[in-house]
């Protein structure tokens, strides 16, 4: 049986950010029940329908990795009550078809939702937005359970490092569904 690989997307661009460490915590977590790659689009320009065809290599390069992945798994910040601009315009880049032949390549894909914020809302509205976007460019969305961490302060070390306490059961949930989740559909 194909091993499956999962593409882990993550809203923010900082090295360091709370939402990429929960997503090699979650890479951690899947081990080697499957692939797990971070996607780094760090160079995507914004969108500008002037540059769209061809496309530039950035944006052939993800497009690629979403292509060739079983399942997205979202990791996102919360900004201002929505997922960040960066995030935003990855995903209107690979909503764009390819060419006249070949269709975007979001559609069909099975994808998760998770994040983490300082604040009180764990990133639940923002993830609100992603999954109202998301649904509409057809993407196969795995709504519960969802992962959303408030207080992350709380369960980082004194240098800001991610140490899970209370939400590690919840990630591990969340893990072992999205993979029965993308099981089911290949």
């Amino acid at each position: 049986m194909k091993k499956i690989k999962i593409l882990a997307i993550v809203g923010s661009l900082r090295e360091g950010s709370l939402n990429r460490q929960l997503a090699n915590t979650a890479k951690e977590v899947i081990g080697d029940r499957a692939d797990f790659e971070l996607l780094d689009y760090s160079d995507v320009p914004l969108l500008n329908q002037d540059i769209e065809y061809p496309a530039p290599e950035a944006v052939k390069r993800v497009r690629e990795a979403v292509k060739s992945s079983d399942g997205i798994w979202f990791f996102s910040p919360e900004y201002n009550h929505f997922f960040p601009g960066v995030l935003k315009n990855l995903i209107d880049w690979l909503s764009r078809p390819i060419s006249e032949t070949e269709p975007q390549v979001l559609a069909g894909k099975p994808a998760a939702v998770s994040g983490i914020s300082p604040g009180m809302s764990g990133t639940g509205l923002a993830q609100d937005h992603l999954v109202t976007l998301i649904s509409f460019l057809n993407m196969d969305i795995m709504n519960a359970p969802r992962l959303t961490i408030p207080n992350a302060m709380q369960q980082t070390d004194e240098k800001g490092n991610l140490e899970l306490k209370a939400s590690y059961p919840y990630l591990k949930k969340q893990a072992d569904a999205f993979l029965s989740f993308i099981e089911k559909r290949i």
